[in-house]
């Protein structure tokens, strides 16, 4: 699989999705709190290591 951005988005968009609707279904935090504090921390989260990622393979890349 070839990951351009189209592809990268969506899947990061699919592992936060899996990862909210895991939340919200289980009956330890109320929808509001998984909604307002928790899916911000995970897009953040998700956004630096897949910034990280990206550089280690630019370096890896390269030697």
């Amino acid at each position: 699989m070839e990951f351009n951005l189209p592809t990268t988005a969506g899947v990061f968009l699919v592992v936060i999705a899996i990862g909210v609707g895991g939340l919200i279904a289980a009956p330890m935090m109320t929808m509001n709190t998984v909604l307002m504090m928790v899916a911000p921390s995970m897009i953040v989260f998700g956004l630096l290591m897949l910034a990280i990622g990206v550089k280690h393979g630019e370096y890896r890349a390269q030697h």
